[in-house]
């Protein structure tokens, strides 16, 4: 295989401008192609503030950083990319745009050099399906910032050779960064896996169960992501999120668990895109707003009696306190024929609850003033099955399930990739390991009995292991 001196970077926006940065850090030449002289001039004077920031803080010398600015070759003609051993295509999100450039490339280029393109949802099998050599194509998916962010998809298309993805992931781990190898199948691993995390919540919000400001605590604060999923989709932009949705929705050809919301496609008819035009969900100008916690409940609804059970219930006095397992408070408080509050809490200090409708409210108080003393920090929201954080767990590790199963990807590169490339505080595997394949099925199963949507299909992989799980127990 082709030693990889000269890089070639196509497109000199953010993603763009930010690869190339990273490919002369560590070396090498690299060729900045775009049709505009000054599109590429501004790419080039951004990494110079960068790298002058950074030399300013005592992190990279002056003379490494003009090693590398000298590496960086403005180029506004693209038969001078003949000259690269690698080229990694970061232009516009359209496949036909892809098609034809990959068609040139494939022209100019000595069938040797590689050939890549940084897209994060077009099939790298149909950009490669027209030009000579399509074994040496393939997804190089970095994430923004590329100079910050560790992770980097190596996507192979049906024609990609595994020599060519072999050699582009120790490219990766040269430049710093963690490769994590998958298929090319719509999304890849973190684009497909992350739809619920947006999703879920952006049900929530259409079914008026709790406050943008409460939904989003409840994922951070509760679940421990590092942001909550409607204020992410505002830092991302929603026009941006919301195409990938549609994207990842119509290449899945409308499988009803990547459904698009029509409340984030009111925001971007809207114009309301999130931080960047100053509103979105929430207003970017105006003062935050923050989630309202309940109050300390006083002594006079302290339980007298509190006796735990090993099913997940706890009774204090009249109340069963219950951990949901997608079945809302009402039905619960049916079945059980008393007051019944439902609870929502991984190994943090928050709960998140919700209480039947025919509840008394010293019943509910007492159950909130139970967890207050156990040092939890309460959430309020309406009646929902599987409330906030076990359903938005449950269902992004039935994707990952799914994926895994489908052959997308190994299970430690799923894992992997959701980790460093949206900072989940787990892989959602090794998460769904740890809290319980058969609590998560029940859930699913019952969120899909009450909604009588495909939406919550548990897949055939958690089925099984749940089942495994159950035999391991017996």
């Amino acid at each position: 295989m082709v030693n990889i001196n000269t890089v070639a970077v196509i497109g000199s926006g953010t993603m763009g401008a930010g690869i190339a940065e990273v490919a002369a850090s560590h070396g090498h030449q690299v060729l900045i192609h775009d049709i505009s002289a000054d599109a590429v001039s501004r790419a080039i004077d951004g990494i110079r503030q960068r790298l002058a920031s950074r030399v300013s803080r005592g992190k990279l010398s002056a003379e490494a950083s003009a090693q590398i600015l000298a590496r960086l070759v403005p180029v506004t003609d693209i038969d001078a990319l003949a000259a690269a051993d690698l080229v990694i295509e970061a232009a516009s999100e359209r496949l036909e745009v892809k098609k034809a450039l990959f068609a040139r490339l494939a022209e100019i280029c000595p069938p040797q050099t590689l050939l890549t393109s940084n897209t994060s949802s077009i099939s790298v099998t149909a950009i490669a399906a027209d030009i000579r050599h399509p074994e040496r194509v393939a997804g190089l998916h970095f994430f923004n910032p590329a100079p910050v962010m560790k992770l980097v998809e190596v996507v192979s298309g049906l024609a990609t050779s595994s020599e060519v993805a072999n050699v582009l992931c120790e490219l990766a781990m040269n430049w710093g960064k963690q490769p994590v190898r998958c298929q090319s199948t719509p999304g890849f691993i973190v684009n497909r896996v992350a739809r619920p995390f947006y999703s879920e919540a952006w049900r929530a919000l259409e079914e008026q169960v709790a406050a943008p400001e409460i939904i989003d605590a409840a994922l951070r604060e509760g679940g421990g992501f590092p942001m909550g999923p409607l204020e992410l989709t505002d830092m991302i932009g929603q026009d941006v999120n919301f195409a990938v949705t549609c994207s990842v929705f119509n290449a899945f050809w409308q499988e009803r668990r990547f459904l698009p919301s029509l409340v984030q496609q009111e925001l971007v008819l809207a114009g309301r895109l999130g931080k960047k035009s100053g509103k979105g969900v929430y207003d970017w100008l105006g003062e935050k707003t923050t989630a309202r916690w309940v109050d300390a409940v006083n002594d006079s609804f302290s339980p007298i009696g509190v006796h735990r059970r090993g099913d997940g219930v706890t009774q204090i006095d009249e109340v069963l306190l219950i951990e949901t397992q997608g079945e809302t408070a009402q039905s619960l408080a049916v079945k059980h024929s008393c007051p019944v509050v439902v609870i929502d809490r991984l190994e943090r200090d928050v709960a998140v609850i919700a209480a039947a409708s025919g509840n008394p409210h010293a019943a509910t108080q007492k159950a909130v003033r139970h967890l207050q003393q156990q040092g939890y920090r309460v959430l309020h929201i309406a009646d929902y099955p599987g409330l906030l954080i076990w359903r938005t767990v449950a269902m992004i590790a039935n994707e990952a399930l799914d994926a895994l199963q489908k052959g997308v990807a190994s299970e430690k590169d799923i894992d992997t990739a959701m980790r460093l490339g949206v900072n989940y505080p787990s892989g959602p595997i090794a998460w769904g390991e740890r809290l319980g394949w058969q609590r998560l099925l029940t859930l699913l199963e019952n969120l899909q009995r009450h909604y009588g949507e495909e939406r919550y299909r548990p897949c055939s992989l958690l089925r099984q292991r749940a089942l495994l799980e159950s035999s391991h127990e017996s």
